[in-house]
């Protein structure tokens, strides 16, 4: 999945944490493999993404740095934490 399409992802389903595991592409043609940087925990709060990153270190970050710092990673294994951090989803 791509930064973008995470975003989406994120938006569609806001106040609800999701785990991701980050990955970089390495190398060229069929010696390319995907290089798993860890695993971030991210929740789309009305315009801005709060990620939480291996270390723990947790930041909000408007779309634009989201795609800033994330934009040459790709993501997989998208999956629900169960933690719901607004419960304006549910009652909108």
């Amino acid at each position: 999945m791509t930064p973008a399409d995470l975003l989406v992802f994120l938006a569609e389903r806001g106040g609800c944490e999701f785990a991701v595991t980050a990955c970089v592409r390495q190398g060229r043609g069929k010696k390319a493999h995907l290089h798993e940087i860890g695993v971030y925990r991210l929740i789309a709060r009305g315009e801005a993404i709060q990620a939480t990153g291996p270390s723990g270190q947790t930041r909000r970050l408007t779309r634009e740095t989201f795609l800033d710092v994330f934009g040459g990673y790709e993501f997989r294994e998208v999956r629900a934490t169960g933690v719901l951090t607004d419960l304006g989803p549910l009652f909108g």
